[in-house]
């Protein structure tokens, strides 16, 4: 059994373990779980994705209960099939997802799932990064799945819905990225649910000079039956060679919209000056499916810690070996090799 230190990681150190332990067959336990955040333990949205572990995997867990430190996951075998979870709070239904999808692909499995709770949060991918950026890239490692957003969620209110039907793939393949491709596509969408369409123009009229858009490049799109308000300014850019870069910040309370934006562009602009081929939320997203073909490399910005601390426990349950160099100029090229 692997034992992992849970205690300066959060809620994806766990997400990756659970991930990670169903595509092996590898139980894990893990201590002191989210031990240096202000809520330690283990929350709602965490238990949702144990949930999603233990039915995918017909596993045996223990510690699954609200604030505990502790988990222990055994798994007995990958099955798929239709199946629901709700998170009943606005905790992210992408994470959920993310948590099941690898073993389901590794393992040749069918399933569609239907995940209910937050689909635009600020501590997660959005449901647009999943469709967009995230499933384009999975595919060209082989991954055969479709993915629809039924209702959105914003935080705090949550209530969306995700949808994504997962057919038999064969194991993932090693991708290299060193170029980005031709830039062929590029949109800003600014999201708003029950708050001023104005909001959401504002939002816009930034990105259009920041980013140099044309009118056709951008547009406003107002959710209708969200359970809250909300908005959200996601950002894409798409490839010639199917890689695609979401960038999305969220609008709060006594936060202007002017400068919800100037968050988003900042990092489309960081990301286009570096020229790498892929940003650094995909980035995150690469390296459990790529540790799990054996191979391949990507380049990108800085790893962050977050990146750095994952890759480090994707070495504890597979032969594989991670590097990271630093080419200059803000690129970076991330490898891993068996």
């Amino acid at each position: 059994m692997i034992e992992i230190d849970g205690q300066a990681g959060g809620g994806q150190l766990l997400r990756t373990a659970l991930a990670l332990s169903l595509c092996t067959g590898e139980p894990f336990a893990m201590e002191g779980i989210r031990g240096k955040r202000s809520r330690p333990g283990l929350l709602r949205q965490h238990l949702t994705a144990v949930e999603a572990a233990r039915d995918v995997g017909a596993a045996s867990v223990e510690g699954a209960e609200p604030g505990s430190l502790s988990l222990r996951f055994t798994p007995r075998g990958v099955s798929g099939g239709t199946r629901r979870w709700t998170i009943g709070t606005a905790g992210s239904t992408t994470l959920v997802l993310q948590t099941v999808l690898p073993a389901l692909w590794m393992h040749g499995v069918a399933a569609s799932l239907t995940i209910e709770g937050g689909t635009h949060n600020p501590a997660a991918p959005s449901a647009n990064f999943i469709a967009e950026a995230f499933l384009p890239a999975m595919a060209k490692m082989g991954l055969d799945a479709s993915f629809a957003l039924d209702s959105h969620g914003f935080y705090p209110a949550g209530g969306g819905c995700i949808r994504c039907d997962v057919r038999e793939s064969g194991r993932p393949a090693a991708v290299s990225l060193a170029q980005r491709g031709e830039i062929v596509e590029r949109h800003a969408e600014a999201i708003i649910s029950a708050i001023p369409a104005k909001i959401g123009e504002r939002e816009l009229n930034v990105a259009r000079a920041r980013l140099d858009l044309d009118e056709g490049e951008a547009s406003l799109h107002d959710v209708r039956g969200a359970h809250g308000p909300g908005n959200a300014l996601s950002i894409r850019y798409r490839s010639d060679d199917g890689i695609a870069a979401v960038f999305t910040s969220f609008g709060e309370k006594r936060v202007t919209a002017e400068a919800v934006a100037e968050r988003a562009c900042a990092e489309a602009r960081a990301w286009l000056a570096a020229g790498v081929a892929v940003d650094s939320h995909l980035a995150d997203q690469l390296l459990l499916p790529m540790a799990l073909a054996g191979g391949g490399s990507f380049t990108t910005l800085a790893p962050s810690d977050h990146t750095r601390s994952n890759a480090a426990l994707i070495e504890k349950f597979l032969p594989v070996e991670f590097s990271f160099h630093d080419e200059g100029r803000g690129r970076w090229t991330v490898a891993v090799s068996d």
